[in-house]
Formats: structure tokens, sequence, C-alpha cells
């Protein structure tokens, strides 16, 4: 009642309380020397300051302490930095059942189904560059017994494994994941339940994003099916769709035959997507430069939770200056900043002449037009600044985590 000014079940009924749960992983197995909460959080939609705030977190662990913003500063600090945590788990790992994971086996099965003389196949391709090197990686140096991860996470690499199982029937839902029918599931957008967001940076760069994407999709599939009557005369679009929803068993694909043009566009769209944008809000160069940034986006925890507040020292449960630098080297090896030299940023998903040349004229124009909007969104991104509070969508910092001529255009490793 303090902080809100009101009572919890009151914001619940207004629409104005929202939950993250990651009690999950106090059930994970955890390197030796590190060491995890489950925390739960209560967030707050604040009817006069208008802002999205910090209600309550729950450890989950040992004395299950609550913690709130009225406690004393380094507590506050410390449960801050434990939520985070487990949000930076639960990003790191949830795009790989999200994003890789989805995108190979739709992949997969069009590689087993359609010649390679398909132009939907070169589209697909095209998408999937270079996707499949998480495999040797991961394997070999990432998620490996004392590999990279181990060293710096405290949820060690056979928990990566359990949460990827866990989470894959959510995660890895095809049409349930679409952009904007994702957000509406989960009551962030259009919700008839409380009062809209007053910022969505995710949604609010990735609406502009999404279009364009679309948009030349569109463009290339309708230079070849001009009707939906045409489409049902593919055959190997039609066998690929049904690889898909058969022996993939690709989670809530959309059944088989299909029988719009624009089911195949959304298919193809969301595949672009995944590898070219929401793979890079949580991957890429999104964790060392926001969600991983030190001292309050610690990988692990370096001594057990505290029984009871009054917490003094907060340097005892984050990483040492060694362990600091392996953190941060970790997540800066997946930052591609040499990608732009080479253009292969978003900007360029679709800019290859191969490519284009399948596409026939209609594709060439939908590329031109492509890139003067991305290079527009870029600049856009690229002109956020603070406001007379000292915020920028609502946030104290600057996100760019989307800017199209930074991010690949694909599931780069």
């Amino acid at each position: 009642m303090t902080l809100t000014g009101t009572g919890v079940t009151a914001l619940h009924e207004a629409g104005r309380l929202f939950f993250v749960d990651h009690s999950y992983q106090k059930d994970y197995p955890v390197t030796e020397g590190k060491y995890v909460a489950g925390c739960q959080a209560y967030f707050y939609l604040d009817a006069i300051l208008n802002q999205l705030l910090p209600l309550a977190i729950k450890t989950n662990v040992g004395s299950d302490l609550i913690y709130t913003p009225l406690d004393e500063e380094n507590d506050w600090l410390l449960a801050k930095a434990m939520f985070n945590q487990n949000d930076l788990f639960h990003g790191q790992i949830y795009h790989l059942a999200n994003s890789h994971a989805v995108a190979e086996i739709v992949h997969q099965a069009a590689l087993r189904t359609m010649s390679g003389n398909h132009p939907i196949l070169a589209l697909l391709n095209r998408l999937m560059y270079q996707a499949y090197a998480i495999r040797p990686v991961g394997e070999t140096v990432l998620f490996n017994e004392g590999g990279y991860f181990d060293q710096s996470f405290a949820v060690n690499n056979n928990g990566v494994r359990q949460f990827a199982t866990d989470f894959y029937p959510v995660a890895g839902a095809f049409r349930s994941n679409y952009f904007e029918e994702n957000l509406r599931q989960r009551g962030l957008l259009n919700s008839t339940y409380g009062p809209d967001l007053p910022h969505f940076p995710f949604y609010e760069d990735g609406s502009r994003i999404f279009p364009v994407i679309r948009r030349f999709v569109q463009s290339f599939v309708a230079a070849y099916y001009e009707a939906d009557a045409m489409l049902a005369l593919d055959w190997e679009v039609q066998a690929w769709i049904k690889e898909a929803n058969g022996p993939a068993m690709v989670t809530d694909f959309p059944p088989a035959p299909i029988e719009r043009v624009e089911t195949l566009v959304d298919i193809i769209t969301h595949i672009a997507w995944l590898g070219g944008v929401s793979h890079h809000v949580l991957n890429s160069g999104e964790p060392v430069a926001t969600s991983g940034v030190l001292p309050l986006h610690p990988a692990a925890l370096y001594a057990p939770l505290p029984e009871e507040k009054g917490v003094k020292d907060l340097l005892r449960f984050l990483p040492n200056e060694q362990k600091s630098v392996e953190q941060i080297a970790l997540l800066a090896r997946f930052n591609r900043p040499q990608l732009v030299q080479s253009q292969e940023t978003l900007l360029h998903m679709f800019d290859d002449k191969t490519l284009l040349a399948r596409g026939r004229r209609e594709a060439i124009f939908a590329n031109e037009r492509f890139m003067m909007d991305m290079n527009e969104i870029s600049e856009q991104i690229n002109d956020k600044t603070f406001d007379g509070d000292g915020l920028c969508q609502g946030m104290p910092f600057v996100w760019k985590a989307m800017d199209p001529a930074q991010i690949p255009f694909f599931l780069s490793v």
C-alpha cells in the first residue's frame, strides 16, 4: 500500500500487475562454488507516474526472503542482482529453444522435400545462413563440461539442456510465437484487461521492422504465386508443410495442406523474424551492452543467499575481477561488429544477387525498398535520446538492440 497506494488484489483487478516467474531455476544443477536464486517478481503500472515499476522480489531459496524498494539500499540492490541473474540465464537459453531450434527444424523439413531449384528453398537458405554453426560450437566450447558457459553461469550445461527440454513446448511453438500474436496472448498488446503500457521498446521498434520484412516476403512470394490456387498445385511446398507437421513434429505449425498464399508468407516472415531480429534481442550484442552488464547482472552468485536482510557487503555475492572479465568476454564473443563492414546485417537480409535473381524483377524492387526502409528505421533508432526526466522509452538507458544496420540478418553465433 505504501508503494502503490493500493493493494496487490486491486492492482490485479485493474490489470496493472505483472508477474515474472524464474522459480524453476532453483531446481536446476549448478556449478560448484556458484549459487542461484529462483526469483519471482511483481511489477506494477503506477497510476500516477504512468511507469512500470518493480514491486517485490521473492527468492524462493533459503529463508525465501521477499524484498521491496522500501528495504535498505544494499538489500534492494542484491535483490535486483539476484533477479537479473535469473533473467540473464532465462534469456540466453530461451533464445536457443525459441529461435535456433525452431528455424532449424523447419528448414530441415524444407531440405528434405524441396529441390535445390525451388525459389522458396532459396529464400529459406538465405535466411538460414550459417545457422547450424551453433551445433559444433555449442558442443565443443560453449555447453561442454567445464566450457565457457560453466565458467561464468551458475546453472551448468546439464541445466541448459534441461531448460531447453522444459521450455521447448512453449518457446518452440510456431504460430503462437508470431510477433504480435505472442504479445497479444500475454496481455501485452491490445489487452482488454488493464491500461496500455506507456512504453514498450521491443514492440515500438519491432512494429516498424516487422512489416518491412513481411512486405519483401510478400513481394517475393507473389512473383511465383499470383493466386491461392497456384499454391495448391505446388506439390513441393505442400510436401514441406506435410513434413513439418509429420516427421519433423514442428509444434503449432500451420496444418497441411496450406491453401492461402498469406499462410506461406506468414511462415517465411516468422523464420526471418526469428533469425534476423528476435534472436538478437536476447543474444548477439544485446547482453554485453544491456542485460548482462555488471555489476547488477551477474551470470552467477558467488555466496549463498542471505538468510536475513541487513546485508552490508555485496561484493561477496558478485564475480571477482577474473570472473567479471570471463563473463564480459563470454558475452562479447556473441557480438559481431565486423558484419557491418561485410554487409551481413539486417539491412542486407535480402541483398543477395543469387536470391534476387530467383525472385524475378519484383524481388529486386522489393529489396531496394526494404533497404531504404531499414535505413530509415536505423536512423530513427540511432536518434533515440533521453527526455527531460532522464529516460528513453521509459528506461534509464538508450536501447538500440534492434538497429537494422548493426544486428546480423541471420542466426549468428
